[in-house]
């Protein structure tokens, strides 16, 4: 790595496309706080009536929010952490794209597409954590993140296409409606099963949890970025966007608690350990996402709000 201190004005080009996204989704907040779902669909898969559909509603805007705005200081962070590396195009490339990935997850309304972005962000993620291949821990580090993610997103793809075939759409804002068909009827519970084990892995909850601190081994602003802020989230944001439709059953309410409680305790536990830095930031996440897990597993208004407080 040389002396520089940036990598000069294209250094600044990722940070300046996330501040672009961040400013356009800010100006969207009027309308989606006045009650509006903004929305846009294309035909991807006509024959198999699989549309590329996007939604802007409170929920995805606050996750479009999140992400594009924490992307903007990493990346800004990378240009520093990173100046003069002779791999910084690659990592800058990497970042973007697994941010275009987290973002297309949170506001695709069709299930199909919103399964392919949460692959691509399971690749992008893989790419990050193995940035430094040179070391074996580097590398055993993003294979274990890709295994344990990729096999989760596996069991997601069956419990989707169980879901939509179950409300005979597999367009997520008319999902939300037919939530007590969905609960009555005999698939509920592989629905719920084959759905809740890919969110849990993405979301490293017990016992999935080993996952993330070894994915710490990654740069520091990947660990910011996708092990701190937005990737292990995109399991919270699958089980809050479906909850209108899957909640409030006696085995959404024991799991999600019983699975969010024994993360948050066991991670806050192992916190206290922690020596290094990065493993304790790996922890007390851990920690943030078994509490946020054990809100969603209730049907009150105020978890609901407790759960937004806390995100």
């Amino acid at each position: 790595m040389s002396a520089a201190r940036t990598n000069g004005w294209a250094g600044y080009l990722p940070a300046l496309f996330a501040f672009a996204l961040f400013a356009g989704f800010a100006s969207l907040l009027p309308a989606v706080a006045e009650g509006q779902v903004l929305r846009l669909s294309w035909g991807w898969v006509p024959s198999l009536d699989v549309a590329l559909s996007f939604t802007v509603d409170g929920l995805a805007l606050t996750f479009a929010l999140l992400i594009s705005g924490i992307g903007v200081l990493v990346l800004l962070y990378s240009n520093t952490y990173l100046a003069g590396h002779q791999h910084w195009t690659r990592f800058a490339l990497f970042l973007t794209s697994f941010m275009l990935a987290m973002l297309g997850l949170v506001l695709a309304d069709n299930l199909i597409a919103l399964f392919v972005f949460w692959e691509l962000t399971t690749v992008t993620s893989y790419l990050l954590i193995g940035f430094g291949h040179e070391t074996e821990k580097g590398r055993r580090s993003a294979l274990q993140a890709l295994l344990v993610t990729g096999a989760g997103a596996l069991a997601l793809l069956a419990g989707l296409i169980l879901l939509g075939m179950t409300a005979g759409t597999f367009e997520l804002s008319e999902i939300m409606a037919r939530g007590d068909v969905i609960r009555q009827d005999p698939m509920y519970l592989p629905i719920l099963v084959l759905i809740l084990a890919g969110a849990f892995t993405k979301s490293a909850q017990v016992p999935f949890h080993f996952w993330l601190p070894n994915a710490m081994a990654a740069p520091t602003p990947v660990s910011a970025f996708l092990h701190s802020a937005t990737m292990v989230k995109a399991g919270v944001y699958l089980m809050a966007r479906l909850h209108p439709a899957l909640s409030g059953t006696e085995v959404w309410i024991w799991t999600l608690t019983l699975f969010g409680a024994a993360t948050a305790v066991f991670a806050s536990v192992l916190a206290l350990k922690q020596k290094d830095l990065k493993q304790a930031l790996a922890y007390t996440t851990l920690m943030a996402l078994g509490a946020l897990t054990l809100l969603l597993g209730q049907s009150s208004a105020y978890a609901m709000t407790a759960f937004v407080t806390f995100l």
